[in-house]
């Protein structure tokens, strides 16, 4: 099971239930597999962090509600993804998370939308980024920037 990748405890646990084996056998499995670092929470929530962070682009909030969601006990999950997305730049994670999620409407929704199409594009950025994890705040300030930069250029 490990072979493969990065495994919580309760992740070895659960798939050793349903093998149906007994939890004393369990118990001693996860103590021998820790004991051989071969089972490590800390280094499971860092490697789910990156992942998320480096490769799904995620922000803070669901990089961590992943990593909580391998049943890594709530305060290592927390310090993992401050580790982890200490070094990175916010801001620019969610410009870039607009710049792969803005295309520009075509003529005909403009024409037939109108102004509604900034409010409504606005709205729709909005769920997006806050769906990916990013702080509230920040994704109000980026897509603001965003938006007065696009009528200036205009």
């Amino acid at each position: 099971m490990l072979a493969r990748r990065e495994l919580s405890e309760a992740q070895v646990r659960t798939r050793l239930g349903r093998r149906e084996f007994a939890t004393g056998e369990i118990d001693a499995a996860v103590a021998r597999l820790q004991e051989e670092r071969a089972l490590d929470d800390r280094r499971t929530a860092l490697a789910c962090a990156r992942t998320e962070a480096h490769v799904k682009r995620h922000g803070r909030r669901r990089a961590l509600r992943t990593v909580e969601a391998l049943g890594i006990d709530r305060e290592l999950a927390r310090a993992a993804v401050a580790e982890v997305f200490g070094d990175l730049d916010e801001d620019a994670l969610i410009v870039q998370a607009l710049d792969r999620k803005l295309r520009p409407p075509s003529p005909k929704a403009t024409a037939r939308q109108g102004a509604t199409v900034e409010g409504a594009l606005a709205g729709r950025l909005y769920r997006y980024l806050i769906a990916q994890g990013f702080d509230a705040g920040r994704v109000h300030a980026a897509i603001r920037s965003r938006l007065k930069n696009a009528v200036h250029d205009d």
